[in-house]
């Protein structure tokens, strides 16, 4: 299963797992859980809930379906870790 942004793969109740950086210290991004619920402006499409704060789902928003897949492309992106290739 591709773990990037697909609309057809969620549905509204969906728990699944971003990339969050923290606003204050840009170097700082960590794995978070999110749900998918429905746009409280628009019903009719879904967004990301995290924090308090509703996100319009887009392509600019990498989603994992599990924390470990989330985990894997986390170390992958922001350790490094050699010899690996992350295959999404």
């Amino acid at each position: 299963m591709d773990p990037f942004y697909n609309v057809g793969q969620y549905q509204a109740g969906d728990i699944v797992y971003v990339f969050y950086r923290n606003p204050h210290t840009q170097d700082v991004a960590n794995v978070q859980e999110a749900a998918i619920v429905k746009n409280p402006s628009n019903p009719t499409e879904l967004a990301l809930f995290l924090y308090e704060t509703y996100f319009p789902l887009t392509e600019d928003i990498d989603i994992f379906p599990t924390k470990e897949e989330a985990e894997r492309a986390y170390d992958y992106f922001f350790n490094g870790v050699e010899g690996e290739k992350f295959d999404g």
